[in-house]
């Protein structure tokens, strides 16, 4: 069995908001917007445990190559309740690359 070491990036949060940050290669980046977004997040810490990233499930359970919206909201809500009572991100930016859309563009 294969065992990964990931980073583990605190969640820094501005008081008195509901923004929160973590630092990685890439720099100080938006956790809602970029983490979350990202094909190295791969959880959130929360208490004891880390729970996988919600996006990493909704794609597992995706065949072909679209994604229904609702899937993609749900996965967004999920991740955002999973920021809210988290301490740190699970980063498996091994390479030191930053942030990597878990996307692609289609410009």
């Amino acid at each position: 069995m294969i065992r990964l070491v990931m980073k583990s990036l605190p969640i820094i949060r501005e008081p008195g908001s509901d923004r929160a940050y973590v630092e990685c290669a890439s720099g100080k980046l938006p956790v809602h917007t970029r983490c979350s977004y990202c094909m190295n997040c791969k959880g959130i810490q929360v208490g004891a445990r880390v729970m996988p990233s919600p996006y990493e499930s909704a794609f597992s359970r995706i065949s072909g190559g679209s994604v229904p919206p609702e899937m993609l909201m749900e996965a967004a809500m999920q991740f955002n309740s999973l920021v809210r009572d988290g301490s740190s991100v699970a980063c498996n930016d091994e390479k030191g690359e930053g942030y990597t859309p878990r996307f692609a563009s289609r410009l």
